[in-house]
């Protein structure tokens, strides 16, 4: 069962297409469009574009309209570091909690995140992969390190890094790493493959940036 009020629910979905890509950086988010496709209400829609202002997913007045904000190159560098620290918290908080029921969903997750990179379906995946890392950091049950964790997502090049060839295969094997040391109580080891799975990324992204600037 959902227990978060409609606004949560609109919110983390907005998140899911932000950091997928589906809603790209710069792009307008249009509550009445938003408010059609998930058949609800304004209210809530505007209530969520408001916790994502909040967070730093959006900018400017709800009302009017708010818009996807532009990846800042200058601080990934330093999010970097902030996600390691706070995300290895996460994965501690994890292993301390995770039931068999917990795994059996995340496998499932993962699972859906492979077969869509080997569909070729990048958009789908950067989805799930979203979905994947936020079910298994609610089971830490550390809300409040979620919420900074959630802000730094927020501020953190996922689109760039998703499209990268060869990325999703990568993604996939160091999931696989994760859920291994999640399912042996392995604290240190689980610990260690977000620490890879996350510095994989931001070298992905490191690549990608260095050949964008010798094609120009």
């Amino acid at each position: 069962m959902d227990y978060r009020t409609k606004e949560e629910q609109v919110a983390d979905y907005l998140r899911e297409r932000i950091i997928s890509g589906v809603y790209p950086r710069g792009s307008r988010l249009k509550q009445a469009e938003i408010a059609e496709e998930l058949k609800l209400s304004i209210t809530p829609v505007r209530e969520a574009l408001k916790l994502l202002v909040a967070e730093g997913y959006v900018s400017g007045d709800s009302y009017r309209g708010a818009r996807v904000v532009p990846f800042d190159p200058a601080a990934s560098a330093e999010i970097l570091n902030l996600r390691l620290l706070l995300e290895a918290q996460l994965v501690r908080g994890v292993v301390q909690n995770i039931t068999s029921k917990d795994l059996e969903e995340l496998h499932a997750l993962g699972a859906e995140f492979a077969k869509a990179f080997a569909d070729g379906d990048r958009a789908a995946a950067r989805g799930v992969n979203y979905r994947f890392h936020r079910r298994m950091y609610d089971i830490a049950n550390l809300p409040q390190t979620l919420h900074f964790v959630q802000i730094l997502w927020a501020r953190y090049p996922f689109d760039v890094i998703n499209a990268a060839q060869n990325r999703g295969q990568d993604a996939v094997e160091e999931h696989n790493e994760i859920l291994e040391a999640l399912a042996t109580g392995d604290a240190a080891s689980a610990m260690i493959a977000m620490r890879k799975h996350i510095e994989s990324g931001w070298t992905v992204l490191k690549s990608s940036a260095l050949a964008a600037t010798e094609d120009e």
